[in-house]
């Protein structure tokens, strides 16, 4: 079995030195830098218990960091590796407080093996998998299952997709991805979402793929590609400080162009979920509690009422279900 590394972002808001370096670079501008994409839920120790109940054949973590750390973090763990920003992202974007710039340059972290997952810090696993359901000769396991995207407002995250989207259109032929990839495209396991690639398939172009919130599966060698025929769109996205949904790209363009050139293996749709937990928070409670996902998705908006009870509810909840101390804690 190939090694199959797992990276992790992380940022502490709380940090008063990262505040301050942040403040340096704010202006005003449309670039997406709200305070909720840095408030702390408090619950990124049970992603590790996590990690280590459900998936002890895990080669590496790789946790990339500004240069703050958790003081309970056990930073001698043999299968821990502390990256700070400075060690792999190239000095021309730093320091950054965009999350796009981050992921974008994960092949640069020296180490990585060249089969990885990706995780935010706000999801977890959530019951036990299996190298199978993250790579499968070679090849990451995803689900490749055609989808539309309607933004809503101008300014919504759709936008961004859009970006992405008109890239692959360029790089690829959806009808030769189709006549490639026939069984890997219409595939029974991605259940009842499979009727949105039926429906979209009269489109000659790729019109989207349906995102799921949850951990990806990557080649390397595949954001490496990426770099090389599309380096300027990448570039200029990694140069801004902040996100900018509008004129940048994410991660998710290196899942969309795996997809499109037919390096996946297919997998059930239903292998996780995602939660707003401004709308669904009664409902993530309840997958945590009942594990019928085996990978989940914690949102946060600034939709969300009450943080405070609500963080300390979903802390309660992770203690029940994973009460013993991973050896990444002190």
């Amino acid at each position: 079995m190939e090694k199959i590394d797992f990276v992790i972002s992380w940022v502490d808001g709380n940090d008063k030195e990262w505040q301050k370096e942040r403040e340096k670079y704010i202006v005003e501008n449309n670039n997406d830098n709200s305070d909720v994409r840095y408030r702390n839920w408090d619950n990124l120790k049970y992603w590790f218990r996590g990690v280590e109940k459900f998936a002890p054949f895990v080669n590496k973590i790789y946790f990339i960091t500004y240069g703050h750390l958790p003081e309970w973090l056990n930073v001698n763990n043999p299968k821990l590796v502390i990256v700070n920003h400075k060690d792999y992202i190239p000095e021309k974007y730093l320091p950054t407080f965009n999350s796009h710039t981050i992921e974008l340059n994960l092949h640069r972290i020296k180490g990585l093996s060249e089969n990885f997952v990706y995780f935010n810090d706000d999801m977890f696993l959530n019951d036990y998998v299996k190298e199978k359901d993250f790579f499968k000769n070679g090849l990451p396991v995803d689900s490749a299952i055609f989808s539309p995207y309607i933004p809503k407002k101008y300014d919504d995250m759709n936008i961004l997709c859009w970006n992405m989207i008109g890239i692959i259109n360029k790089n690829f032929s959806k009808k030769q991805f189709v006549k490639e990839n026939f069984f890997k495209v219409y595939n029974f396991k991605y259940g009842r979402k499979l009727l949105r690639t039926i429906l979209m398939s009269p489109w000659p172009n790729f019109t989207g793929f349906y995102e799921s919130h949850l951990p990806n599966s990557y080649c390397k060698s595949v954001l490496e590609e990426v770099w090389k025929k599309e380096y300027e769109i990448l570039d200029m996205t990694s140069k801004d400080k902040f996100r900018n949904i509008k004129t940048h790209v994410n991660q998710w363009l290196f899942r969309y162009w795996q997809l499109a050139s037919g390096k996946f293996t297919p997998r059930k749709a239903n292998i996780g979920q995602y939660f707003d937990l401004s709308n669904k928070f009664d409902k993530s409670k309840q997958s945590i509690e009942k594990q019928k996902y085996k990978m989940i998705c914690l949102n946060d908006t600034e939709q969300v009422e009450d943080f405070e009870i609500k963080k300390q509810i979903l802390k309660e909840i992770f203690e029940r279900k994973l009460p013993q101390k991973s050896t990444y804690e002190k």
